[in-house]
């Protein structure tokens, strides 16, 4: 996979939510793609998100345009989304208290690098195999870290009440503190971007069934169909890349 790669992206409101809180951007010139899923009171959350892709792809455009070594680029355009929404979130007392996760890649030839802050996902199906599905990021909630410390196990991660509550965000803190994992691609390797609406309703082996026999526009609108199917409890967003 380098880049020519053909990138689809959906985003739906699911069955239950008033308003859409999700976003998502790209630049397929660049091999940059982003998806947040906000939080937040009233359109707090709807604000935040958009901003956060806003300001993400517009500083790491700069950044690599300008010659920034990638990992260097994505960490400094996310401390630019979490300033601009902590900034807007001091000035604006309606939005108070509003945040984002954030997921982020870029795709240069074959080296892929992912970034990410609270629990939206980075999936890699490998050689268009659903059986090879690995999640890349590690979410930032307290339920995964219980689980990754030995405090719960991974069923009783699922049902618990906690599922959504997250340790990092967007606009949490004066400082966020990302993961950045770096990855060399295969040629007929498949990159999913998600929100939890996504990943909470839809077990891994329906992602990648879905995602190994369809091409991406298909696959996005197959999996937010699914989503769905399973309750859509919550905003449900997707970006599918595959090797054109």
């Amino acid at each position: 996979m380098g880049l020519n790669v053909e990138a689809a992206a959906a985003t739906n409101i699911g069955l239950v939510r008033s308003n859409n809180q999700d976003s998502f951007g790209m630049d397929e010139d660049l091999g940059l793609y982003v998806v947040c899923d906000g939080m937040g009171g009233a359109a707090g959350g709807e604000i935040a998100s958009q901003l956060a892709v806003e300001t993400f792809l517009a500083i790491a455009r700069q950044e690599l345009q300008s010659g920034t070594h990638t990992a260097d680029a994505l960490h400094r355009a996310v401390a630019a989304a979490n300033r601009a929404v902590t900034a807007r979130a001091q000035w604006d007392t309606r939005f108070r208290g509003m945040g984002s996760t954030l997921v982020a890649a870029r795709i240069f030839y074959n080296h892929l690098t992912i970034i990410n802050v609270g629990d939206s996902r980075a999936y890699l199906i490998r050689n268009g195999d659903p059986t090879q599905l690995t999640q890349i990021t590690m979410d930032h909630s307290v339920v995964a870290e219980r689980v990754r410390s030995g405090l719960m196990t991974p069923d009783e991660a699922e049902r618990s009440s906690l599922q959504s509550v997250i340790t990092r965000a967007i606009g949490a803190e004066p400082d966020v503190h990302p993961d950045l994992y770096e990855v060399t691609l295969e040629s007929t390797d498949t990159l999913l971007l998600a929100s939890d609406g996504l990943t909470r309703s839809v077990p891994p082996q329906e992602i990648a069934a879905t995602i190994a026999n369809n091409p991406s526009s298909a696959a996005c609108e197959q999996l937010i169909a699914l989503a769905n199917e399973h309750g859509g409890s919550d905003n449900i967003t997707c970006i599918v890349i595959t090797n054109a």
